[in-house]
């Protein structure tokens, strides 16, 4: 074969380039948010406390049954030996929601160590923005391999953190600001349907816009891979340090 027949590979277009590093991206926010069996698991428990509370408005049913569902999921999760961690978040968070009823006696109270949360995780969101470290990037940084170097050395990626954190921050309080006035004012029935309605869209539309702004950012720095090639050249130094004596 003369060189003329030999196979060339052409370099990446800029095109392919970002489509690469947007499927990087979804796959990363895949990963990071559960997908479509994370938001199964978050969803199912509630909808199963207040479907069964919605029949018979009895309190400890609706919970054991949402207590149970949970910790089935983390079983399946277990027995497949897929990751478990938004499995044993739901646990977690239906356990504190069941703990906190029964004490009470009030059924709505089931639904707010979960209002307090979101609330929290939405300030959180605001206030390690306005601080420079936006969580989006601490949650990311990680699953992208840049840790957090985009802090300091990737200044583009850093302002798409601060606005996902942004959209994040503002979603989360919005749906706060719906569901702790019906807390107060509405049954345990419409408070329960209104939460199962809001589980999904607006975590649908904060996952969306934080694709949209890192799809345009700059690509992640793999720290992992450059650490990588500091130890290789340190390893073949040492080594030719200890060859050169011989040679």
């Amino acid at each position: 074969m003369t060189s003329v027949d030999k196979p060339t590979t052409a370099p990446p277009t800029p095109d392919q380039d970002a489509r690469t590093d947007k499927a990087v991206t979804e796959a990363a926010l895949f990963e990071a948010f559960g997908g479509v069996r994370g938001m199964v698991e978050t969803v199912l428990p509630g909808l199963l406390f207040v479907t069964i509370y919605t029949i018979n408005k009895d309190l400890k049913s609706s919970a054991i049954a949402a207590l149970a569902v949970s910790l089935l999921l983390v079983v399946v999760r277990l027995a497949r030996r897929d990751t478990v961690k938004h499995a044993f978040s739901g646990v977690f968070g239906v356990g504190f929601g069941v703990v906190f009823a029964m004490m009470t006696g009030n059924a709505k109270d089931f639904y707010l160590p979960g209002m307090l949360y979101t609330l929290g995780l939405g300030l959180a969101y605001i206030i390690t923005t306005l601080a420079g470290v936006p969580l989006i990037g601490l949650i990311l940084g990680p699953v992208f391999k840049e840790n957090l170097s985009w802090r300091t050395r990737n200044p583009g990626r850093k302002k798409a953190y601060a606005k996902a954190s942004w959209a994040w921050g503002l979603i989360l309080l919005a749906k706060c600001a719906i569901l702790f006035p019906l807390y107060w004012w509405a049954d345990t029935t419409q408070l329960g349907w209104v939460l199962v309605a809001l589980k999904i869209p607006p975590f649908l539309l904060a996952v969306y816009l934080t694709w949209v702004f890192l799809a345009k950012a700059p690509p992640p720095i793999d720290v992992f891979a450059e650490m990588e090639a500091e130890e290789k050249a340190e390893r073949e130094r040492k080594a030719a340090a200890q060859a050169g004596p011989d040679a």
